[in-house]
C-alpha cells in the first residue's frame, strides 16, 4: 500500500506501519484507524481497497511530508532571519529548547577524548 509516495510496510501492523509516514505518529495513527473502525492490529495485506482508500484520503488530509518538511524548515529559517535566539542555536547546531549542553548533546558538539585518572604514568624526577 502506498501513501504519497511512501510505501507502507506489509509486515507490521496498521498503527506502526502508518508511522513511516512523515507527519504521522503513533497516535495520530491509531486516532485514524479509531475513527475509521478499522483494527490497528491488522496487517497492510489485509485490508480491502476500500479500506485502504479511506485511510489514504484521511491520512493526506493532514498536512504530511514535503508539505510538513518545507513549513518545518521555513519556520527555522524565519527563526534564522530575525536573529532570535533560538536561531542562533539552530544555526550553531546546538539543541535550541533548553537541554542541558555542558555533558549531553555530545552528537551535536562533538566528543570530548579525556585521559581517566588511572591511565597516566607517573613521572620519576
Amino acid at each position: 500500500m502506498r501513501i504519497s509516495g511512501i510505501t507502507i510496510p506489509d509486515e507490521k501492523q496498521l498503527s506502526y506501519a502508518l508511522t513511516a509516514v512523515y507527519g504521522i505518529g503513533l497516535s495520530r495513527s491509531k486516532e485514524i484507524l479509531q475513527g475509521l473502525s478499522i483494527e490497528s492490529s491488522k496487517k497492510a495485506t489485509e485490508l480491502t481497497t476500500e479500506e485502504e482508500n479511506q485511510i489514504r484520503e484521511k491520512v493526506e488530509s493532514f498536512t504530511i511530508e514535503g508539505e510538513l518538511r518545507r513549513q518545518v524548515t521555513n519556520n527555522i529559517k524565519r527563526l534564522k532571519d530575525i536573529s532570535s535566539y533560538r536561531g542562533s542555536r539552530h544555526t550553531k547546531r546546538l539543541p535550541a529548547r533548553g537541554q542541558r549542553s555542558k555533558t549531553n548533546a555530545r552528537t551535536l558538539k562533538g566528543a570530548k577524548k579525556t585521559m581517566g585518572s588511572g591511565k597516566r604514568k607517573l613521572e620519576k624526577t
